[in-house]
């Protein structure tokens, strides 16, 4: 512990900058029993743009309250905050700025350890992103999702519902009136999404990686469990600056698996196959797409969530167990030995939490999951060299074998134009293209991957079509979606080259996705291709476009990965 004294700011003289420090601290209402303590930094991501976070003031005085039972200085500090819904383009664009702000308030303050507070969709990455790079002790508390809604008797789960009852709307099965009642129905409390979207996909791999007490991830926000929890991680935090438990000595390979384990039997997100190679590559571990392959063909599909489950929200899994439920069912496929922010190892966490007996319909046993394999697959072929990935436990099981003819757009508002043209030649069979939407297309990597079904196909009855993009998708979304094609269009990848026309083989079983076209009439389209203009030359966009990395690495920035030179401490 250095406490107040660590990383003096620079004056030419650091005992004036230790005794002007004391000072302001004194200013504060501070004395110098407080500044004796370990000082904890609170990563404030609290914002009224970002309404998934709004409880996240209450979350952060229960965190000060146990950093001061446990004898700490508790002291908040902000950062950007990252709300899915408010900022464009997209949030992913400003992901990485938040992992540096994060990082560099960490490192550039006299913080002995961090609690990291966060929720939205890119906000949790973002910060163990910067954590594992400042290299200090860290704890993350999440805001927890929300509670389900409720509408002519149905439970409502944000957002997968706004997207179906949108379709609805769109194809004519649901008029303005009922559209503008279950618009004010969807989100009823603080909190994120409560389906197994981003969101709570990255809550319950923090969660299994070990950079959360367990238990947390589940608990919906308004449940005053959190805040006892919040509290109990203010402790926590406290001694893992005792014991130097930092980021790296948690998040090791061996707990990285444990996460796409988990992420494999919750039916997560597709974003977590980008996130958790972005954080693992700040700590010099690769996660290649081969082993979420891997591991995705021998983990069972076992928590009954949507989108992927029938009907259950996060608040159910709260009641079934959380994640160490979950984690207790995997037991034998997970490594044990794993350190986490407990202090114990995940074997030791697990040691006294039953397997989900009584609790089946929610997380059921290993031995007759949902699914023998994982909710993600990653193909590879001739339209995707470098790999894409789509979620098959959200999609249709008809369409995971098919073959049709591209519908192509160039660009995410060539799409808007026109999806709904009547003469678009489209039918149920075709495979719909977007191109131009990857890390450098969209720009920033945009969820613009859930394509819209046209019109004219919603109103025959079409609720699915085979979608193929280099963007992402929201976790709340479902549907027969490959996403993630790399290389990118933007940078010259075989998606860029697809005509309309063009027949696509889509081969899930077999791992395969490949553009039917000879090589021949392939090297003539690539020798006509040209790059399009970047659309940002200055300010951080224009750094992300020049730096930024594709999908399989974790769209991180390149300079962010971790390097052989150690930051001081």
């Amino acid at each position: 512990m250095q406490g107040y004294r660590k990383g003096l700011t620079n004056y030419g003289d650091p005992d004036f900058s230790a005794f002007i420090r004391g000072a302001y601290a004194r200013g504060f209402g501070l004395t110098e029993e407080d500044l004796e303590r370990p000082i904890i930094g609170i990563a404030q991501t609290w914002s009224e743009l970002n309404p998934c976070h709004r409880n996240l003031r209450e979350v952060a005085e229960a965190v000060k309250r146990g950093v001061w039972q446990a004898g700490g200085l508790p002291l908040e500090f902000p950062t950007i905050s990252l709300g899915e819904i408010y900022l464009s383009p997209t949030a992913m664009l400003f992901r990485n700025l938040l992992s540096m702000d994060t990082e560099e308030m960490i490192s550039g303050q006299p913080l002995d350890g961090v609690v990291l507070l966060g929720g939205c969709d890119k906000t949790l990455p973002a910060q163990l992103m910067g954590a594992a790079s400042a290299g200090v002790p860290a704890l993350t508390v999440t805001a927890g999702p929300m509670i389900g809604g409720r509408f002519d008797g149905k439970k409502l789960g944000a957002c997968s519902d706004c997207r179906g009852m949108w379709n609805e709307f769109r194809g004519g099965a649901m008029d303005e009136e009922t559209l503008e009642q279950v618009q004010g129905e969807l989100f009823p409390s603080a909190g994120h999404c409560m389906v197994m979207g981003t969101a709570s996909t990255m809550a319950s791999l923090t969660e299994a990686l070990g950079m959360m007490l367990p238990g947390l991830a589940a608990i919906p926000a308004v449940n005053s469990r959190r805040l006892r929890m919040a509290e109990e991680s203010g402790r926590r935090i406290v001694a893992m600056v005792t014991e130097s438990l930092t980021p790296e000595r948690i998040m090791t390979r061996e707990a990285f698996e444990n996460a796409i384990r988990i992420l494999m039997a919750v039916g997560g997100s597709t974003n977590a196959v980008v996130h958790l190679p972005a954080i693992a590559g700040r700590l010099g571990v690769d996660l290649p797409l081969s082993l979420f392959d891997d591991l995705s063909r021998t983990t069972p599909l076992i928590a009954n969530l949507r989108p992927s489950g029938a009907e259950y929200l996060m608040e159910d899994l709260a009641e079934a167990g959380g994640i160490p439920a979950v984690m207790k069912e995997l037991e034998p496929l997970l490594n044990g030995g794993a350190m986490t922010a407990t202090g114990k190892t995940v074997s030791e966490n697990l040691a006294s939490v039953p397997r989900a007996k009584g609790w089946q319909d929610v997380i059921l046993p290993r031995e007759k999951p949902l699914a023998p394999e994982g909710g993600i697959v990653v193909l590879q072929g001739s339209l995707a060299p470098e790999g894409a990935v789509i979620k098959v436990s959200a999609s249709s099981p008809d369409k995971l074998t098919h073959t049709g003819k591209a519908v192509v757009f160039a660009s995410q508002e060539d799409m808007i134009n026109r999806i709904d043209d009547p003469d678009l030649g489209a039918t149920a069979e075709s495979v719909f293209v977007l191109q131009n939407t990857g890390p450098v297309g969209g720009p920033g990597f945009p969820e613009a991957g859930f394509l819209p079904i046209p019109k004219k196909l919603l109103e025959a009855g079409v609720r699915d079509i085979v979608r193929v993009s280099d963007a992402r998708m929201s976790g709340t979304a479902g549907g027969t979606t490959v996403l993630h094609v790399s290389p990118e269009a933007a940078v010259g990848g075989p998606l860029a080259l697809v005509r309309d026309g063009d027949e696509i083989r889509l081969d899930v079983p077999d791992r395969k996705l490949d553009l039917l076209v000879d090589e021949k009439e392939m090297a003539r389209r690539r020798a006509e291709w040209r790059p399009p203009a970047p659309p940002y030359r200055r300010g951080y966009r224009g750094l992300f476009l020049e730096h930024v990395l594709q999908a399989p690495e974790g769209c991180d920035f390149d300079f962010l990965q971790k390097t052989t030179v150690p930051r001081e401490k």
